[in-house]
């Protein structure tokens, strides 16, 4: 019997498929900087989400106690009350709740509304994009702050209107973000397929050219969370924010100037959460450029 030599079935391929954003997460943590940003960026994160668990907002932060005004850092105050006797701490922690989600709303709404302007600016090209980006260009020609200070005073001082000031001056940014790898993407082949087979315009934009656009968009948010952070807080400080008696860092800082002399620490507490916040994103956002930069990839 003559013997027969099975074959020994080939061994599936071990090819893993590569994940960008598993790449991505390993780059990232190479970087301490940027490692240390985002712990410090989850712990404010959390500090703020929990906020309502170890402070009662109408008993510990808007409550007036004229007794306990102006007490230094203790065990009781660890920083200390303000001059109407409300605890600084509490103030601070429920202050990360106002100045973050104001911040992320309006990042979202920016990069939804520059988003939509520059995708379609850098698809469609030609007269639309002419006119459009000097739109745009019209709105980045005056100082962000400035266009928010004016748009705040005369629509008048709260916290809608500060989002909507603050999303008309930072939408040109993200608009310019935006178009310039849309106007690469659109030329590449699977684009130009996707138009032969008779997919929309709309449904292109949306499902093959935004996905290739993430890393600038990404690290360009990050870093915008930072600066619409830092601008809400000099708003507030200007009175043109977010209105008393809400707690929020800027309008705290404002708070505190007259007892800046004598009672410090009503100013250092709030200025060192605004430093730590824009600090930590700021290495983030860094660590996230360098991890999302495709000629990086190892």
């Amino acid at each position: 019997m003559s013997e027969k030599t099975a074959a020994a079935p080939a061994a599936p391929s071990q090819f893993k498929k590569t994940n960008q954003w598993f790449d991505v997460w390993r780059r990232l943590k190479q970087s301490k900087t940027a490692v240390i940003g985002l712990v410090i960026f989850v712990l404010l994160c959390l500090m703020a989400l929990t906020a309502p668990i170890f402070f009662n907002y109408e008993q510990d932060v808007i409550r007036i106690n004229v007794q306990n005004r102006l007490q230094p850092p203790s065990a009781e105050h660890w920083m200390g009350t303000d001059d109407v006797g409300r605890d600084v701490l509490a103030r601070v922690v429920w202050g990360s709740r106002a100045s973050l989600s104001i911040a992320f709303s309006i990042v979202a709404f920016s990069l939804f509304v520059g988003g939509t302007i520059g995708s379609t600016a850098g698809y469609f090209g030609g007269v639309y994009d002419n006119v459009v980006m000097r739109i745009m260009d019209i709105f980045q020609a005056i100082p962000g702050i400035l266009l928010a200070i004016t748009i705040v005073a005369a629509l008048g001082p709260n916290t809608v209107n500060l989002v909507i000031a603050l999303v008309v001056s930072s939408c040109p940014v993200f608009a310019r973000v935006v178009r310039g790898p849309v106007l690469t993407i659109r030329e590449v082949e699977y684009v130009e397929a996707a138009k032969a087979i008779g997919a929309k315009s709309g449904t292109i934009i949306t499902s093959h050219v935004l996905p290739n656009c993430l890393a600038p968009i990404i690290v360009q948010a990050t870093l915008s969370v930072a600066g619409m952070i830092l601008s809400v807080a000099a708003l507030s400080f200007l009175g043109l924010g977010i209105q008393p008696p809400a707690p929020e860092w800027g309008a705290m800082l404002s708070g505190a100037r007259t007892f800046i002399r004598d009672h410090s620490y009503l100013a250092f507490f709030p200025g060192l959460a605004i430093m730590i916040t824009i600090l930590s994103l700021n290495l983030l956002g860094d660590g996230l450029r360098d991890a999302l930069d495709p000629r990086l990839k190892t």
